[in-house]
């Protein structure tokens, strides 16, 4: 998985729809119009406010070299994006008692060997990237060549890895921000630690169900859904569509773009119930000096657009590309996605800007 910037410039001032205009005439048609200015098989994009949906609109086909169109209710692998799910539904299991709130590494893995360097870290070190870890010492290229065939259970493997990560010194520096997908294993396996679970299984008890997200499920999405594509090749769902299973919390959710709204607007509802409103407090207030990152979003300082700080977020898994801009002191969030990383990071990065300038003009 790729390690994507926060999308700063995106972010960073208000926007005119970067000279693109509506497709078809009276219709705001915005992601046909990014898909013609761009290359990509396929584009889709929505804005949501805390009770209603702005906009949502799609545009291109679901795989290259076919005419079969996308539809409003295809599901769309979000990549990296899941990692903001993995820390609210951590957050969930906190405020249910499952899990301690402030709870040590030696906690959340009770009987496990842990370096003296990380054991009095937290969760929130975890999903803030500031534990040290680093993927090339655990799921390097020699993991994500063979791990797609290991067929033991994903709690054995994750619990292999979070042992491997934490039993040996940090390859980094604690507590310093640095991108690291394992640390999401980690949390991952943490929850899986505290439940009794599959991350998995967990996601769907306590997110998909609950929030009504009926479209979510992980990896690939099967058919009928775009595929994805690599190198401008479609790739058939499957295992060789995704990152290995493993990896997980860090970035394996799918989900139309309708569903994936469901889940930002609890953010901009304070919790609506499902997540506690001091966990969204803590996941949206403004970022301190040096901060860039925290349970699972980027952070993006005050902007006039947004009236306020931004929650940004791109995931890919080199097939996908995925983007979402969250503003609440506005109440307002946007959500881009596209079937390709080569060509449709810009297309859905385009689609994104637009999108915010036509909604949420400064």
């Amino acid at each position: 998985m790729r390690r994507r910037t926060v999308l700063k410039a995106m972010a960073a001032a208000p926007l005119a729809g970067l000279g693109l205009s509506p497709a078809r005439a009276g219709a705001d048609d915005w992601a046909a119009a990014a898909l013609a200015a761009g290359k990509a098989p396929a584009v889709g994009g929505a804005v949501f406010t805390a009770d209603a949906t702005l906009y949502l609109g799609v545009a291109g086909v679901r795989r290259a070299g076919s005419d079969e169109p996308v539809t409003a209710e295809d599901r769309w692998h979000l990549g990296s994006n899941t990692k903001a799910m993995t820390a609210a539904v951590f957050q969930r299991l906190v405020a249910q008692g499952r899990i301690r709130d402030g709870a040590r590494l030696t906690e959340l893995f009770p009987g496990m060997a842990i370096d003296p360097a990380l054991r009095d870290l937290t969760a929130d070190d975890l999903s803030g990237h500031r534990a040290g870890l680093q993927d090339a010492a655990v799921i390097g290229m020699p993991w994500l060549m063979t791990a797609r065939g290991d067929a033991r259970p994903l709690t054995v493997q994750r619990a292999e890895l979070a042992a491997k990560a934490l039993g040996a010194p940090p390859a980094g520096t604690v507590g310093a921000f640095a991108y690291a997908n394992i640390n999401f294993i980690v949390l991952g396996a943490a929850i899986e630690q505290a439940t009794g679970q599959s991350w998995e299984e967990t996601m769907r008890a306590e997110m998909f169900q609950p929030l009504g997200m009926a479209s979510a499920g992980f990896g690939a999405p099967p058919d009928p859904a775009p595929w994805g594509h690599a190198g401008g090749r479609p790739v058939a769902p499957g295992l060789a569509a995704d990152n290995p299973p493993a990896l997980g919390p860090a970035g394996t959710a799918h989900m139309s773009l309708a569903d994936y709204g469901l889940w930002l607007q609890a953010i901009l509802k304070g919790g609506a119930g499902w997540l506690s409103a001091d966990s969204v407090a803590a996941m949206t207030a403004p970022p301190a000096v040096g901060e860039s990152y925290r349970r699972g979003w980027g952070l993006i300082p005050e902007r006039a657009w947004a009236r306020g700080p931004v929650l940004a977020h791109e995931g890919s898994n080199t097939m996908w590309h995925a983007v979402a801009l969250v503003a609440p002191k506005r109440g307002i969030a946007v959500a881009t996605v596209s079937n390709d990383e080569t060509d449709g990071a810009a297309v859905a990065q385009a689609l994104a800007q637009t999108l915010v300038g036509t909604y949420a003009p400064a």
